[in-house]
């Protein structure tokens, strides 16, 4: 007979397998290891309590603590380009956005709705990892109540906080992606305010992207006052 049609050796119909311990008396009653499990639970019941009585307590969670996502304001506006890595990342498909242009804004982009379903959202950080613009990160939100399937969709004006607000998460990112090239690189606030126009004709890395916006506009003001003169 092949070995693995052999009838097995532990089984309901066989009273002596083989490899099982053998149970002395005091084990067979069970009522030693049931006075040592009581015995236990008594010296717990005088240990510090660690139990927080919510909601009178609050717990304040750390800055790596994942939250529910925001959209991060930057001077009144927000950061966001709209530019869907978040969506394409998000696993639930929980984001959905709208880009609009305007050119008076240094950054030329931002969304003309951004969305995100908090029924969908599973709070993995995708969305953060992502945005190349520190736009979208994790708050320490977490007490989330809806009445309805409406009000769990949440827009800009939900998702909108300020970077004050999030200064420690955004520190704490800072920290966590600017680990390897802390050395030498350094995820300055002025990045997040880009523009591409002029790129290709002067491009210093000598100067932050601010610097470049600047720069070029001081240029444009100089070309204007000449063909006035």
């Amino acid at each position: 007979m092949p070995e693995n049609l052999e009838k097995p050796i532990t089984n309901a119909l066989n009273g002596n397998p083989s490899g099982e311990r053998k149970l002395n008396f005091l084990e067979k009653l069970y009522l030693p290891e049931i006075f040592k499990g009581m015995w236990y639970t008594l010296k717990q019941m005088f240990q510090p309590k660690f139990t927080m009585q919510y909601p009178e307590e609050r717990f304040d969670p750390p800055a790596i603590f994942r939250g529910r996502p925001v959209l991060v304001e930057d001077n009144g506006q927000e950061r966001c380009v709209a530019c869907g890595l978040c969506a394409r990342a998000c696993p639930p498909l929980a984001i959905s956005m709208q880009a609009s242009e305007n050119s008076d804004d240094p950054k030329e982009r931002y969304p003309n709705f951004f969305e995100i379903n908090m029924l969908r959202c599973i709070y993995c950080g995708y969305c953060e990892e992502v945005c190349p613009e520190e736009a979208i990160v994790m708050s320490k939100d977490y007490d989330l109540v809806f009445a309805s399937r409406e009000e769990a969709v949440y827009d800009k004006s939900k998702l909108l906080v300020s970077k004050e607000e999030l200064k420690e998460r955004l520190d704490y990112l800072r920290e966590y992606k600017n680990r390897q090239f802390g050395q030498f690189w350094n995820f300055d606030e002025e990045n997040n305010i880009h523009s591409v126009r002029n790129r290709d004709k002067r491009w210093e890395t000598s100067l932050s992207l601010v610097e470049m916006i600047e720069e070029q506009r001081r240029e444009e003001g100089h070309q204007t006052e000449l063909k006035r003169n």
